[in-house]
């Protein structure tokens, strides 16, 4: 038998052994891979800058420095078209927390709200549920629905002003047909604010629908037919499937419709001005009555302030614990 030697060549102590990642490398490469994430990373960034900059820039010109300014305004006791104004620091808020017309106006600011919020995500609802069935004309009654939504709230007002005129009113000939009186309602309190509260809800009825509508086609319909296997009757699963997978729609409306009642201004100026003797003045009205009826721009900076910040807390308290109930599929 031939035995055949190998010679082993001598190893050289400064190589790597054979398995083991050499050092020299494996540096350049993890500096090349940081080089090439840190760029990726500049890309990403230059982009996020190209394309949100100009609503960045948008946002901090017409909306963080009004708020910025109208902080500063509500320190000064300033008149429109005066040169001067002179600091009063919280003077201006003092002055609104003791004024007598102030329980008054947030009394008016809270019914308007409630009103209009609940009685339109519940009406909203039920006109919802109504037009998710199957009807005919179905989607020319989803059209007629939503129209008003679009419409201004001037022209809303001046429209349903006519209405509601207790001679010549169309409301006025309806309820004579019931043999029911015209209230004033113009001028008999509290007939202005409810009024005002028909028309609100009349004009935003129909989008709250529509939200809700989009949010009862998006129920599986196997949750639905499950819960009719078990005998469970449509109020039953209206309860207990369709309002649970609602909630995120709900809790959108809650949010969106909160925030635009206690803005609202258009409508409470088309129909009565805050009148008769304030009974309709909300916050909101009562900045447009003090900046530019009485003048008072530094007094309205500071009620205007307040309102921001009753808006902050209220969608903040939403956020914290009303969300916490939302259920997502």
């Amino acid at each position: 038998m031939t035995t055949i030697a190998t010679t082993r060549a001598p190893e050289d102590p400064g190589a790597p052994h054979a398995g083991s990642a050499a050092p020299e490398r494996t540096e350049p490469q993890r500096l090349r891979r940081s080089r090439l994430a840190a760029g990726r990373r500049r890309t990403a960034l230059l982009w996020a800058l190209l394309l949100a900059g100009p609503n960045i820039a948008l946002l901090l010109v017409f909306v963080y420095r009004p708020l910025v300014e109208s902080l500063y305004l509500s320190t000064l006791q300033w008149n429109l078209g005066s040169p001067t104004a002179r600091f009063v620091g919280l003077g201006n808020y003092v002055e609104w927390f003791t004024a007598p017309t102030t329980g008054r106006i947030v009394l008016t600011t809270l019914v308007f709200t409630v009103a209009t919020v609940g009685g339109a995500m519940v009406l909203g609802l039920g006109l919802a549920l109504l037009l998710n069935r199957r009807l005919r004309g179905r989607g020319i009654a989803r059209t007629v629905a939503f129209a008003p939504y679009v419409l201004g709230g001037f022209a809303v007002g001046i429209l349903w002003l006519f209405m509601f005129d207790p001679r010549y009113g169309l409301i006025q000939e309806l309820l004579n047909w019931v043999g029911i009186a015209s209230p004033q309602w113009y001028t008999g309190r509290p007939w202005p604010l409810v009024m005002v509260i028909v028309v609100y809800l009349w004009k935003n009825l129909g989008y709250v629908a529509l939200i809700y509508l989009a949010g009862l086609q998006a129920v599986p319909q196997d949750l639905k037919d499950a819960a009719a296997l078990d005998g469970a009757s449509a109020a039953r699963t209206l309860r207990s499937v369709v309002l649970p997978l609602l909630t995120p729609t709900t809790f959108f409306l809650l949010v969106t419709m909160l925030l635009s009642s206690l803005q609202s201004f258009d409508t409470i100026k088309a129909m009565t001005q805050g009148g008769p003797l304030g009974s309709t003045t909300t916050l909101m009205y009562s900045i447009y009555v003090e900046s530019f009826v009485n003048g008072r721009a530094g007094y309205a900076s500071a009620v205007a302030t307040i309102l921001f910040l009753v808006l902050l807390a209220v969608t903040a308290v939403q956020l914290r614990f009303v969300q916490q109930k939302v259920h997502y599929a």
